[in-house]
């Protein structure tokens, strides 16, 4: 297989202290107008010290490793041709650069591939919040009719019948073998490896005054201060994970469908995390918006009124050096990272 630009398994395992630490230092006083404001917001974006993992599915190397060759394995699905990361392409964001994703037979999706960007942090999934853990989450797109196409029912037998993965599965789950349930353990350990790395931002964020332009830190206190971005886009991955009605125009309900008694909830959909947002165009659940400029038009007032409507959203008066600087500060959350290889998938027996 050819090498690609993302982290293995194995290699965000080895690295996952030194992608997640914070540095210690934040500057104690920044050059220029709303110096203190500027550093006391900069504390609210120190990266965490570690992941989390459910109880009941803990980490270890072993099952994150299958978790990736999974990922990455065509043979998930019932056409033996889409995998995982045929829509999360690393080098993407974690999505696919497509408007609307494609599934089984190429055939359009309804919403855009969200990226699986730090999800460990994230209570419910999908745009919709339908999925309540990474390990429902997993085994959704395999056995969709209209994505991966895969009888979950048969998954097992099908991966029996690969003999490198025998050995895997049997070293990452003792005892268990091969099941649905120890399919979408693996797959979810993985995902939750799934972390941005340090970008430009972050060494800003540790001291480092020529990390970022000075157009890019103006465009930090738009973010924070009369774009109001801040009030969906929190913290380290900026994104509270949770749903809002963003006034975009289509008929989809989204977290309405499961919340239907809640008027806020209708035409919500999940807060993305904006780590590595320059890499993930077009834009929205329904890939309507096509740049990061559009974007930042959308919410200067191109949105549809109706009642469940975020109270967040406000018309604002931005000019277009506004504008510029707020892309140029999106643009400072994509990750510095080298190239590695895809895992290695087990040989189809002879």
């Amino acid at each position: 297989m050819k090498r690609r630009d993302f982290l293995t398994a194995a290699a965000r395992a080895a690295l996952v202290a030194s992608l997640l630490l914070a540095a210690a230092a934040i500057p104690g006083s920044a050059q220029g107008e709303g110096a203190d404001t500027r550093a006391g917001l900069l504390a609210q974006y120190r990266r965490p010290e570690s992941i989390p993992f459910p109880a009941g599915n803990p980490f270890n190397a072993d099952k994150a490793k299958l978790g990736q060759t999974l990922f990455f394995d065509p043979r998930l699905s019932g056409s033996n041709w889409i995998s995982c990361a045929t829509c999360h392409d690393p080098l993407l964001g974690w999505s696919d650069g497509l408007p609307k994703g494609r599934g089984e037979g190429m055939g359009e999706l309804g919403r855009r591939t969200p990226t699986i960007l730090n999800l460990a942090w994230s209570k419910l999934l999908f745009w919709d919040g339908r999925a309540k853990s990474l390990e429902e989450q997993a085994l959704g797109p395999i056995e969709a009719d209209k994505e991966m196409h895969q009888d979950l029912g048969l998954l097992a037998r099908k991966l029996e019948a690969i003999p490198g993965y025998a050995v895997r599965f049997n070293v990452a789950f003792p005892g268990e073998g091969i099941s649905k349930e120890t399919v979408a353990k693996a797959l979810a350990t993985y995902e939750r490896t799934v972390v941005s790395g340090i970008a430009p931002f972050d060494r800003w964020v540790a001291g480092d005054e020529s990390a970022i332009p000075e157009g890019a830190k103006r465009g930090f206190d738009l973010f924070n201060g009369k774009a109001n971005c801040a009030s969906c886009h929190v913290g380290w991955a900026f994104t509270n994970n949770g749903f809002a009605d963003i006034g975009l125009p289509d008929g989809d309900i989204g977290r309405g469908a499961y919340l239907k008694t809640i008027p806020a909830m209708q035409h919500a959909f999940k807060t993305p995390t904006l780590r590595d947002v320059a890499l993930r165009a077009p834009y929205m659940h329904d890939g309507s918006i096509g740049t990061l400029a559009e974007v930042i038009g959308h919410y200067a007032g191109g949105f549809t009124n109706r009642p469940s409507l975020s109270g967040n959203l406000k018309p604002l008066a931005l000019d277009g050096s506004d504008a510029a600087d707020l892309v140029a500060f999106l643009e400072t959350l994509t990750e510095e990272r080298g190239p590695v290889e895809l895992p290695s998938l087990p040989a189809n027996p002879h």
